[in-house]
C-alpha cells in the first residue's frame, strides 16, 4: 500500500483529494490529509485527517516519515518546510506552486538521493506550461520559425453567475487579487524590443481579446514574461508576453484603487478598526470643507459623471458608513475586507477558468505567417467544486497517479515542460473535460 500525504485542505484541494480517494481502492493507496484547520469534511475509509501545524517540525516530520509521496497544497511560503522534511526522509514531493529559489536550494540533495520533486503542476503555473510546450514542441518539430508567443489566464465568474457590474468574483486567494502586479514591473518582449510596465500603469496598458463562444476579455501583463524564454527554450523569439484575463472595464475601474494607494500593503493605517469604508477612501483624498468624498474622488481621478466606473465603485459600497473593524490593518487588507462580501461566490455560484495561447510562426515551406490559437474554458460545478479547484488540483493529482503507477519514471527537480510529463497528463485531463481547442489561420497584420 502506498501512503499519500496531502498538506493543505483549502479551497483548491477538494478536487485533488476527491480524485485520489476515488482511485485509492484500485491502486492500493492510503490518503492522509494534514491541515491546521477544522476536520476535512470528506473523510472516508481511504482518506484520514490529521490536524497538523506545518511549522511544528516534529509533527511535520512524523507525518512525512510515514508517507511514500507528499503533496503540498499549502500557501507557497510553507513549501520549503515540507521540502526540508521530504529531503530528510527521502520522500518525493509534488506542488502546484512556483518553483521558488528556496525550493531550488534543495535540488542538489534531491538529485543525490534520486528523488522526484515536481513543482508548478497546477493551473497557472501548470496547465499553461503543458499546453504551451505541447504546441511549441510541435511547431519546432515541424520546422517552422516561431515569431511570437502570447498567453493569458483568468479565474473569473461563469456567465450564468455573473450578476455584478465588475463581472468578477473571487475563485482563489483574495489577497493575491488585491496585491496583483506589485512584485516588480511587468517585463516582456514585443517585436524584439524589451518593454516594462510599472505597477502604476499596469491596469491602463491592456488589450482586448475575443475568444469564440466566450466573448471579449481584457488582458494585462503578468509579472516577468522574460523568464519563460529559458523555461520554454525560446531564445531569440521576437515577442513573448504573458498576461491575466478580466472582463472589459474591470482594469480601468481597479486602477482607481491603485492610483489612490488603496492596494498598498507596506504600512499600517492609524485607527483602522474605527474607520468606515467612506473614511478609508477619504483618507487618500485632499481636504475640502464642503466637497463630498464622491466628488473629490471623481475630480482627483478625472472620472466623468456618466462613466460606468462610478456604478462599479458605488456597488462595492466604498462610500458607505459601514465600519471596517480591522485592527492594525494595511490599506490592502482593508481593501480585501471591503471586497470579500461583494465578490464572494454565493451558494450555487459557478466560476470559470479561461486560458488562451497565441502563436505566430512562419510556415517552413511557404514562408506565410500563420496564427495558431489554443483556448480552454472550464466551468465549475458550484461554489465548492470550482473550476479553479479542478484546474489546480486535477493536473497535480493525475501527475501523482502517473508517477505512482510507473508511467512517469523521472528523478530530479522538474516543472511540467518535459514531454514525458505533459503528454500523459494532458491526455488524461481531456477525459475529465479539461481540453484545449485549436484554431489555425493565416496571420493578418492589424491595420
Amino acid at each position: 500500500m502506498k501512503n499519500i500525504l496531502v498538506f493543505g485542505a483549502g479551497r483548491s484541494s477538494c478536487t485533488l483529494i476527491q480524485y485520489l480517494t476515488e482511485h485509492a481502492r484500485q491502486f492500493g493507496w492510503k490518503i492522509t490529509v494534514a491541515d491546521s484547520g477544522e476536520k476535512y469534511a470528506g473523510e472516508n475509509a481511504k482518506m484520514h485527517y490529521r490536524k497538523v501545524d506545518v511549522t511544528d517540525e516534529p509533527a511535520r516530520d512524523r507525518e512525512v516519515r510515514m508517507a511514500d509521496l507528499v503533496i503540498s497544497m499549502l500557501p507557497a511560503r510553507f513549501h520549503p518546510l515540507v521540502a526540508q522534511s521530504c529531503v530528510k526522509f527521502s520522500k518525493n514531493l509534488f506542488t502546484a506552486s512556483y518553483e521558488s529559489k528556496e525550493l531550488k536550494a534543495f535540488e542538489d540533495e534531491v538529485n543525490k538521493k534520486g528523488l522526484f520533486f515536481l513543482n508548478e503542476c497546477g493551473l497557472d503555473p501548470g496547465l499553461d506550461h503543458m499546453s504551451a510546450m505541447k504546441l511549441i514542441d510541435r511547431i519546432k518539430t515541424e520546422g517552422h520559425d516561431l515569431q511570437s508567443f502570447e498567453s493569458f489566464t483568468g479565474g473569473l465568474v461563469a456567465p450564468e453567475s455573473d450578476n455584478n457590474p465588475w463581472h468578477y468574483k473571487f475563485s482563489w486567494n483574495p489577497r493575491n487579487v488585491v496585491l496583483a502586479g506589485q512584485d516588480g514591473p511587468a517585463k516582456f518582449i514585443q517585436n524584439g524590443k524589451y518593454k516594462y510596465i510599472p505597477y502604476n500603469r499596469l491596469f491602463r496598458r491592456t488589450e482586448l481579446i475575443e475568444i469564440e463562444n466566450y466573448g471579449l476579455f481584457e488582458g494585462y501583463a503578468n509579472r516577468d514574461s522574460l523568464k519563460y524564454i529559458e523555461k520554454y527554450n525560446l531564445q531569440g523569439i521576437p515577442t513573448i508576453y504573458r498576461g491575466t484575463f478580466r472582463r472589459p472595464g474591470f482594469c480601468r475601474a481597479w486602477n482607481v484603487f491603485v492610483q489612490l494607494g488603496a492596494t498598498d500593503d507596506s504600512y499600517i493605517m492609524e485607527n483602522s478598526e474605527n474607520m468606515t469604508n467612506r473614511e478609508f477612501i477619504n483618507s487618500f483624498l485632499y481636504y475640502h470643507p464642503t466637497d463630498s468624498v464622491e466628488l473629490k474622488l471623481y475630480h482627483y481621478m478625472h472620472i466623468d459623471q456618466d462613466s460606468d466606473i462610478i456604478q462599479k465603485l458605488k456597488w462595492l459600497g466604498i462610500f458607505s458608513n459601514t465600519k471596517i473593524g480591522l485592527k492594525q490593518a494595511t490599506p490592502a487588507q482593508i481593501m480585501e475586507h471591503i471586497l470579500k462580501p461583494k465578490w464572494q461566490l454565493q451558494p450555487g455560484d459557478k466560476d470559470m477558468v479561461v486560458m488562451w495561447h497565441k502563436f505566430v510562426y512562419r510556415d517552413k515551406d511557404s514562408g506565410i505567417p500563420m496564427n495558431l490559437t489554443s483556448s480552454l474554458a472550464v466551468t465549475g460545478d458550484n461554489d465548492i467544486h470550482t473550476a479553479m479547484a479542478k484546474t489546480v488540483g486535477l493536473p497535480l493529482a493525475v501527475a501523482v497517479k502517473l508517477f505512482l503507477t510507473g508511467k512517469m519514471n523521472l528523478t530530479g527537480m522538474h516543472i511540467p515542460t518535459d514531454r514525458l510529463i505533459y503528454e500523459p497528463v494532458l491526455a488524461e485531463l481531456e477525459k475529465h473535460g479539461i481540453g484545449f481547442r485549436e484554431k489555425l489561420e493565416e496571420d493578418v497584420p492589424e491595420e
